[in-house]
This record gives structure tokens, sequence and C-alpha cells, in this order.
């Protein structure tokens, strides 16, 4: 017991550390991503407002003239004049202006122009060099990739569009956005792209995770310390004095001694659903005790009822015909059947009998329900349907049926019914004269050929409406042929999985070996199902009953 209770301090403890680092870190990473976002933000707001100064209200058409002849006149004097304005008063890197060429590695690019600082000319100076002019070639300043994604915004890109492109470059962390110039007319003339360096926003995104990491973990621990803490006296410690009470109680419950069987009160005033908890293990233990104290009464009694049930279900067997071979005088025929109950007792039934002495009745059923009601019903659903078939003075199915089902509609207040399928057989013929109220379809087959159910004709359950009518019909046996009759909880067998055994996988089973006699075909038949369905357990009666017609000799 004492390590269970270790256990649920640890994993309590566990659980909150788990779950407030887990928090503290969702909400850096959701703080580091709104920063981040906020910060891209600024400078998309601040790139587009270099660009608007650079393009906008500028004589584009004379430029268009210089790309054309590669020559800078005094309208080219006045662009870079203006590029290096807005550099030397902005916070950018680098403001240029070129044309996209193509998406190759080298010299993919063409400069029209670019704008400098004072400082950045005198270096050009002292190292010797020339600004860039228009008309220089990039070399291999944009990888082939980055290049060809220029050339598709040039070609692409509305008016007023603007592309961000955020790279690592041999010059740093750089931020560019870009808008096409166009001249007067629309056409596309360039590119003018803008730099900023985005080394302040790094050094913050490198800085940020580590802050609200340590901040996190010092708050988590404070809070884990104190919830922990809150955690053992309000819910740990009254859960243990619960469990050690309740402990007791079941050591002394396996006991005989029920009359001094009580539980201790543990004492809890959390005034919460722990405190409710105790109450109510207090009141169920109370009425545990009681519940044991009658259970030992009941318990006596339930022998009893137990030893009656065993006896109905022998009652209940003995009323079914178990001699088999049932008519060992007669060459003519031979039948078996077979009835497993889902319960003690059970509502199905098979009756087989000589009307005279060349008609045989073959008799299935199914009660609705189960255990004794069901049990019941079918004792007076069996007599009536014998006795009246046993009058003699009709042979037909039909009329049987319909007065059975007059009789057990009175006074069935139960409401109960059962589904019959009754068929008389001419022995000296084979011609099977049948009705079916609401059961199974039978199974035929005639000699040489397979197993095939006989989709036959169904009429109301018996004991369900007063006045029901019966459909006859005929079966002709050749000599050798086997009927096969069941009740539904052969198609109806359920496995682990929830899935019927069903009619298709019947007729299979009957066909494994279709030549076998009734004594071998049933339990070929139990096999499969018992294969389906496994260790699931039966809900169902399961009922069969099969005759071969051999004809005189």
């Amino acid at each position: 017991m004492e390590k269970t209770k270790k256990n649920l301090k640890l994993r309590v403890s566990i659980a909150i550390s788990v779950f407030t680092l887990l928090l503290s870190v969702s909400i850096g990473v959701i703080g580091y991503q709104t920063y981040y976002s906020g910060m891209i933000k600024e400078y998309q707001k601040y790139s587009r407002t270099v660009l608007d100064l650079a393009v906008d209200g500028f004589d584009w058409d004379s430029i268009e003239k210089c790309v054309q002849t590669q020559k800078e006149d005094e309208s080219f004097q006045k662009l870079r004049d203006r590029l290096d304005y807005i550099k030397t008063n902005t916070k950018i890197a680098w403001l240029y202006m070129f044309e996209p060429l193509n998406g190759n590695d080298v010299d993919n690019q063409r400069y029209i122009c670019t704008g400098n600082r004072q400082e950045e000319y005198e270096a050009y100076a002292a190292r010797g060099e020339r600004p860039v002019w228009l008309g220089k070639m990039n070399g291999t300043e944009v990888p082939g990739d980055i290049a060809q994604k220029y050339v598709d915004f040039f070609k692409t890109a509305k008016e007023g569009e603007y592309w961000y492109y955020p790279n690592r470059t041999e010059w740093g962390y750089i931020y560019t956005t870009s808008v096409v110039v166009r001249t007067s007319s629309g056409n596309r003339l360039g590119v003018m792209s803008v730099d900023i360096e985005m080394e302040e926003i790094a050094h913050a995104m490198h800085i940020f995770p580590l802050v609200v990491f340590v901040a996190a973990l010092i708050l988590a621990a404070i809070f884990i310390i104190l919830l922990v803490s809150w955690m053992n006296r309000r819910v740990i410690n009254p859960l243990k004095a619960l469990q050690v009470s309740a402990s007791d109680f079941v050591a002394r419950a396996n006991g005989e001694d029920v009359e001094s069987l009580n539980f201790e009160n543990p004492n809890i005033h959390t005034k919460d659903e722990i405190e409710a908890l105790a109450d109510s293990l207090i009141e169920m233990t109370a009425e545990t005790k009681k519940y044991m104290q009658k259970l030992l009464v009941e318990t006596k009694e339930r022998e009893k009822i137990s030893a009656d049930l065993h006896i109905a279900s022998r009652i209940q067997d003995g009323m079914l015909p178990h001699i088999f071979p049932g008519f060992p005088e007669r060459s003519d025929f031979e039948l078996f059947a077979s009835m497993n109950p889902a319960k003690d007792v059970g509502g199905d039934f098979y009756d087989f009998f000589f009307i005279d002495k060349d008609h045989l009745a073959l008799v299935i059923a199914d009660v609705s329900g189960k255990g004794i009601p069901a049990a019941l019903f079918m004792v007076i659903s069996k007599t009536i349907i014998k006795n009246r078939a046993a009058i003699g003075d009709s042979l037909s199915p039909a009329q049987i049926l319909q007065d059975a089902n007059n009789l057990l509609c009175e006074g069935n207040a139960s409401g109960l019914f059962v589904t019959v399928w009754l068929g008389i057989i001419d022995l000296n013929t084979g011609l099977i004269k049948a009705a079916n109220a609401g059961h199974e379809y039978p199974a035929i087959r005639q000699p040489g050929k397979k197993f095939e159910l006989l989709k036959d004709s169904h009429g109301f359950v018996l004991a369900g409406l007063e006045g029901s009518k019966y459909k006859e019909y005929e079966i002709q046996l050749e000599p050798g042929a086997t009927i096969f009759v069941y009740t539904d909880g052969v198609p109806e067998a359920t496995n682990a999985n929830n899935e019927l055994f069903e009619l298709d996988r019947l007729e299979k089973a009957l066909n494994i070996n279709p030549d076998a006699k009734p004594k071998e075909l049933l339990p070929i038949i139990r096999r499969e199902v018992d294969r389906f369905v496994g260790d699931a357990p039966q809900f169902d009666d399961l009922t069969m009953l099969s005759l071969t017609y051999y004809g005189r000799k």
C-alpha cells in the first residue's frame, strides 16, 4: 500500500512539472513567433516606404531611353542623386535597380542604377574602383534559383505588388523587398530592390528564447513547489487517509464476521469533492454492510433457485426427443436433431412425430426471449402444435399453424411469440407439405447436388396476431435428399468482432460434406459455428434438425 501512495504523489508531481514546463515552452514559442512576426512587418513597412520614395514621381520614360542606349545622361544622374539621397538618409544597407535577365548562375542580372553614401564613394575611390554603372553585370552575386524568382516576379507582378525575400548572404542577414518599375505606358523597366540588415532582429531572436526560458524555469519552479504543496495538503493526504480506511475495510470484509464490519471515518474536512467522496464512501460502506448481510440470505435462496433451474432444464430437455435413431424400425428415412440453450433453459425446440404410419411431422421453433418465461411458452407452444397435428383430421401445416396461433393468442398477456417451421412428409413419395410462421429458410440438398437455401414465403409469427393465415408450399425430396432446418441462433452467432455467422457461412458449412448423414451433418455445423465465434459468449439457443429421405425399399 505504501508503494501506491508514493507513486500517486510522484506521478502528480511529475504531471504538474511536465505540464508547467510545456506551458512555459508553449508561451515562449508563441511569444517568439509573435515578436518575430511583428519585427518582420516593421521591416516590410519600412522597406515599402523606402521603395515608394525611390520609385514614385520619377520620369522613368527617360530612364528607359538610357537603358536602351546604355548611356547615362542628365535624367540618369537625377536618378542616381535620388537613390544616393534616400540611402544617405535612411537605415538601409543597399538600394539598387536592375534588369532580371535569366536564371543562370552567372550574370543573371544587369544593373541600372544604385544608391551610395558619400563614404561609400570615397571607399570606391580609395580602392581604385568605379561605383556600379549602368549595364554592369552582377556576376555571381545572385544564385540561379533566386535569379529565376526575380525573373518570374518581373514578368508576372501586378502594379504595386511587392516581393519579400529574407536571406543570408556573404554580407550578413538581409531582408530584401522588391517592386517592379514601370514607364508611363506600363512597360516593365526593371526591379527596384532595397536591402535592410536584420542583425538587430537576429540578435534579438537569439537573446529572446534564452530570456524566456530562464524566466519560465524560475516561474515554473515556484509554481510547481506551490502547487505540489497545495496538492499534498488538499488532495494527496486526504486521499491517503481514504485509502487507509478503505484498505482496512476491504481486509476485514474478507472475513466472516459481517456484523463487526465498519468503515473507519478518516475525518476529512476539505469542504470540496474529496470530503464529499469520503462521506459517500462512509455511506456506501454502510450500504455494503447491509447488502452483504442481505446477500448471505439471498445466496441460500439463489442456491435453491439454481437447483430448481437445473431441474427445470432437465424437465425441458426431457420434453425433446433425444433417442436416435428415433424410429429404428424405419429404413425409409434417417433424422437427427440437437438443441444447445444459451442459458440454463431456453426457448428453442424441435419435434418429430408420426401423424399416421405414412406421414411424419417435423417441427422447429424459436420462442422470443430467453430464460424461464421463454421455456414455459416453449412448453405450451410445443404441446399445442403437436396436439393439433396429432388430431389427424388435417394434414395441412398451414391449417395446423393457424389453429395453434389462435390458441396461443388467447391470454398471451406476456406478449411472447414463437417462430415455427412445420413440415409433414409423405414417406411414400418424399413430398413435404410445409408452412413457415416467420422462421428461418430451410436448406435442401437433392441427390448428387449441394445444399441450397429455399427462400420460402413467411407468414406472421404465432401468438402475434389472432386470425393470421399461413401459406402452404411443397418440397419434393428425391430418394437420398436431405432437408436441414435450424433456428436463428445459427446464422446470428456472433464473434468477438461483432460479426454474424450469416447464411452464406451456413451454406458453406453445409456443403463441407453435403453427403453426410444427419448425425454427422449437425456436428459439422456446430464445429464451424464454434470456430467462427471463438471465445465470444453464446447469446442465443442453437437448435438444428436434419432428415435424409431414402424412400420405400
